[in-house]
């Protein structure tokens, strides 16, 4: 919550309440391995960026993949519940039929990530 703007963190703790805008818990993949949604941030100053990664454990190891990355300000991360989704401008809809990934900027974007069990496919919910 400290690397977030006060009115962000306000933004985040209504719709989110006290969890970590900077990790989730999501079960992304659907098969119930443990997995998780982080966003990393790397540099200072105007080389500052944010990343969101999705971490998912196999037996004893975690497998990694970098989804995402912004570099103008301190996003947050939340999950979603499967469904239809539609860009911020109507010209793209997906289907998530699993829980989803949202990355989002306060104030400026906001994209959601889904598994499509192929790969990920992604909308702007926000721009």
């Amino acid at each position: 919550m400290s690397d977030l703007e006060e009115y962000d963190r306000k933004l985040f703790r209504k719709d989110h309440g006290n969890s970590c805008p900077g990790l989730v818990k999501v079960d992304f993949y659907g098969d119930g391995k443990p997995t998780l949604a982080l966003v990393l941030i790397t540099g200072n100053g105007a080389q500052e960026k944010a990343e969101l990664v999705v971490a998912r454990q196999f037996g004893g190891n975690w497998m990694t993949t970098l989804l995402d990355t912004a570099g103008s300000s301190t996003p947050v991360v939340w999950r979603q519940k499967p469904g239809k989704y539609t860009d911020v401008y109507a010209n793209k809809t997906i289907r998530a039929t699993k829980p989803a990934i949202v990355f989002c900027g306060y104030e400026s974007w906001a994209i959601l990530y889904a598994w499509t069990g192929k790969g990920v496919d992604k909308v702007w919910l926000a721009d």
